[in-house]
C-alpha cells in the first residue's frame, strides 16, 4: 500500500468511526476526539474535523501529506448506545496498538452492521418501562398493568405504523394514541388514575438522549450542534403535547366538558 493510499484509508477509517458515533447519539466532542485519536495513532497529524449534529467535515494535508477532504451528511437518527460503547472501546484498543488498519476496518464494519434488538424485546421493554414510570408517578398497580399494555400498543404503532409518516405527524399521532388508550382503560375502570397511565406511556416517546446531548454540546461550546439537537427535541415535546392535548380537548367537548379525573 502506497503512503497516499494508506493515509486515505486512515482518514476513511476515522470518518467511519465518527459516522457510527454521530448517527447513534454520541456527543459532538466524543466524535471529534475519536477521529483525532485514530488519525494520530496511525501517524496522520494534519487531519482536521468539524462535526455538526447531522454532518462531519474532514480534511487533511500540507506540504508533507496529500490533501484530502470529505463531507458526510448524517441524518438525525435514534440512539443506539451499544454501538457508541463499542466504538469507544475500539478507539482505545487502537491507541493501545491492538489493531492494524485492516483489522480496525473489519471491526468497524462489524459494529456498523450490529443488528437491533428483536422487535419482541423492544415491545416488551416498552411495556415494562411504561408500567414502571406509571408506578413512579404515583399510579396504582392497576394503572401500571394498564400502562404495560399501553406501552406495548404504543411500540407496535412506532414499529409498524409510525415509519409511514413524517417525524412530526408520527409524534402527534403517537401521543394521541396514548391518550385514547388511557381514556379507554380509565372509562372501563381498569385503571384508577388517568394522568399516571398517560405519563407512563408518553414518557417513552420523550427524546431524553437528544435533549441531554444538546445541553452537553452547548456546555462544550458546540452551539450550532447543541441548538439543532435542542430544537429537534423541543419540536418532539411540542408534537407530543399537541397530540395529547387535542385528543383530550376533543373528548371533553364530545362528553360535554366533563372532567376525566
Amino acid at each position: 500500500m502506497t503512503p497516499d493510499i494508506q493515509e486515505r484509508e486512515i482518514l476513511l477509517l476515522a470518518l467511519q468511526a465518527g459516522q457510527i458515533l454521530l448517527e447513534n447519539g454520541a456527543e459532538i466532542f466524543r466524535v471529534e476526539e475519536t477521529v483525532y485519536r485514530i488519525c494520530r495513532h496511525y501517524g496522520l497529524h494534519t487531519a482536521s474535523v468539524f462535526v455538526l449534529s447531522n454532518g462531519i467535515f474532514l480534511t487533511s494535508g500540507d506540504e508533507k501529506e496529500p490533501e484530502f477532504a470529505k463531507v458526510l451528511f448524517i441524518p438525525v437518527n435514534h440512539a443506539n448506545l451499544s454501538r457508541v460503547a463499542e466504538v469507544n472501546q475500539l478507539s482505545r484498543q487502537i491507541e493501545a496498538g491492538a489493531y492494524t488498519l485492516s483489522e480496525a476496518r473489519k471491526e468497524l464494519d462489524r459494529i456498523q452492521s450490529m443488528p437491533e434488538l428483536p422487535y419482541r424485546f423492544q415491545i416488551l421493554a416498552s411495556g415494562i418501562s411504561a408500567a414502571c414510570f406509571c408506578y413512579m408517578f404515583k399510579g396504582a398497580w392497576q394503572d401500571s398493568v394498564c400502562s404495560f399494555f399501553i406501552g406495548i400498543l404504543l411500540y407496535l404503532y412506532i414499529l409498524y405504523v409510525g415509519p409511514h409518516f413524517s417525524k412530526m405527524v408520527r409524534n402527534i399521532l403517537g401521543s394521541a394514541w396514548i391518550m385514547l388508550l388511557s381514556i379507554f382503560f380509565f372509562k372501563m375502570q381498569l385503571g384508577l388514575h388517568l394522568e399516571s397511565m398517560m405519563i407512563g406511556g408518553i414518557i417513552i416517546m420523550v427524546p431524553g438522549v437528544a435533549f441531554t446531548n444538546g445541553i452537553r454540546d452547548m456546555a462544550d461550546e458546540d452551539y450550532i450542534a447543541g441548538s439543532v439537537r435542542m430544537l429537534d427535541a423541543i419540536l418532539v415535546f411540542f408534537c407530543i403535547a399537541l397530540g395529547a392535548g387535542f385528543t383530550l380537548a376533543v373528548y371533553q367537548e364530545l362528553t360535554g366538558g366533563m372532567l376525566l379525573w
